[in-house]
């Protein structure tokens, strides 16, 4: 029974040892080393400079040439023939009223997608097939009221 006891400790031993080995999780990863930064040196850092500039002024000059080569805008009261019509100072012709209203725009629901508080009541809103800017009318309330806001 004493042989029992001793196989049993000397097994239990041995258990216990082998769980205190240290285990290599990653034997053949090697450490990564990040490439060297880049630092430009002062005559590298001027023709990068200089390049932006010749870059700049480049395209400077296609708006120029794009100006220069639109029509003259004509003035009013004058047609393309640059002869002046008989209207007399004060007397333009009168503007068709554009109505033109600023709608409020929703606000998006943190963490859900496609969902909106309405400007009006704070109540959320479904607008996921809409797309942003569109103008929609509020749900909430009856269509006479037409109550409208934007889809961000």
């Amino acid at each position: 029974m004493t042989f029992r006891f001793s196989a049993g400790f000397a097994a239990l031993g041995c258990v216990l040892l082998a769980s205190c080995y240290p285990y290599n999780e990653h034997p053949q990863k090697k450490p990564s080393t990040k490439p060297p930064e880049k630092v430009l040196t002062a005559a590298e850092q001027q023709k990068v400079k200089e390049q932006r500039e010749l870059a700049q002024k480049q395209e400077d000059l296609k708006k120029e040439q794009a100006l220069k080569s639109a029509p003259p805008e004509t003035a009013p009261g004058t047609t393309a023939g640059n002869t002046t019509a008989p209207t007399t100072p004060g007397t333009e012709a009168p503007k068709p009223p554009t109505e033109k209203r600023d709608f409020a725009y929703a606000n998006k629901v943190p963490g859900k997608e496609g969902f909106v508080f309405s400007p009006f009541n704070n109540k959320v809103i479904d607008v996921r097939d809409i797309p942003s800017g569109t103008l929609v009318q509020d749900p909430t309330y009856p269509a006479s009221e037409m109550k409208r806001f934007r889809v961000p």
